[in-house]
């Protein structure tokens, strides 16, 4: 299968193009840099050079594939967050357009920001239905399920919080503020949970979808329902020798920053339907273990959001 990948270059589209090489398939990676597209080249990937914002070489990398995955995203700058939704709904529909009617797959990357489980607390699961995304949500989701209504065979992989070699976004993030403060803190008990995957597995969801090609389709690709906050917030005290301590929720946003919104969200998160319909089965390790390493803490992170 010849596959068009966006953001084969990043943490988790290049996990993505790594598993679809080695499972036989030949992979047209978007490259919009001479760095992204070096990056493709020694995964096994062709270099298409563009980008998101090229909406003519998107329609030229998905016309000559046979299914195309979507994992591009700018998550550096958490302030741009919907200028850059705005870039991605375009871009989709540009592909859209293309593969409509030709039962092609696409499959897109969503998260659980806009998802709301009918009963507060409960684990979202795949059959939970999206919101119009908040101000770190994405509307991909959304824009997927209307280009199903036009005849795309778009599936989507929602994506929890996502670590391994290469991590530069989510717990480096607060590894960076922990190392700016002095302090890992969490917000009221930290009970609030965050569902978790490991890079390389969640790799594999996105295969899985790609192959299965199931029209409106809703993956998850978390390998923990939800891991307390509290709980990164000690490995990353201990790892550091800081103080670990509590803040209040008037306290969070002084000491976060935009990281607030995160680190006080609670969005536990059940895969129970994909690794059913898909026969997918995490292996990688959980996110503790993962970032309980020395790598976590010396690899930057992606430039702090203000």
């Amino acid at each position: 299968m010849r596959v068009f990948v966006t953001g084969g270059s990043g943490f988790v589209g290049g996990a993505v193009v790594r598993d679809l090489v080695g499972a036989g398939h030949q992979v047209l990676g978007l490259a919009r840099s001479d760095a992204s597209a070096a990056v493709l080249a020694a995964a096994g990937a062709t270099p298409h050079r563009g980008s998101l914002e090229d909406l003519d070489s998107l329609r030229a990398g998905a016309s000559g594939a046979d299914g195309v995955v979507h994992t591009a995203f700018d998550t550096a700058d958490l302030a741009r967050f919907a200028e850059n939704g705005r870039t991605e709904r375009s871009a989709l529909r540009a592909i859209g357009g293309v593969l409509a009617g030709s039962g092609r797959p696409l499959v897109v990357t969503a998260g659980f920001a806009p998802v709301v489980p009918e009963q507060p607390g409960r684990p979202v699961t795949e059959d939970d239905l999206p919101r119009p995304a908040g101000p770190f949500g994405r509307d991909a989701e959304l824009t997927a399920a209307a280009l199903v209504e036009d005849g795309v065979c778009v599936s989507v992989v929602r994506l929890p919080c996502v670590h391994g070699d290469g991590d530069r976004f989510t717990v480096p993030r607060y590894i960076d503020v922990a190392v700016r403060t002095g302090v890992s803190a969490y917000v009221g008990d930290g009970g609030n949970r965050w569902p978790a995957v490991h890079h390389a597995d969640a790799a594999r969801v996105y295969r899985l979808a790609l192959e299965a090609a199931v029209p409106g389709a809703r993956h998850h690709a978390v390998a923990e329902e939800g891991v307390p906050f509290r709980d990164v917030a000690e490995v990353i005290g201990r790892r550091l020798c800081v103080p670990v301590t509590s803040l209040g929720a008037d306290e969070a946003a002084a000491h976060f920053g935009v990281l607030a919104y995160f680190a006080q969200s609670d969005g536990p998160a059940s895969s129970t339907l994909t690794r059913q319909r898909l026969g997918w089965e995490p292996v990688g390790p959980g996110l503790l273990r993962d970032i309980d390493r020395p790598s976590y803490y010396t690899a930057p992170a992606a430039p702090r959001p203000t």
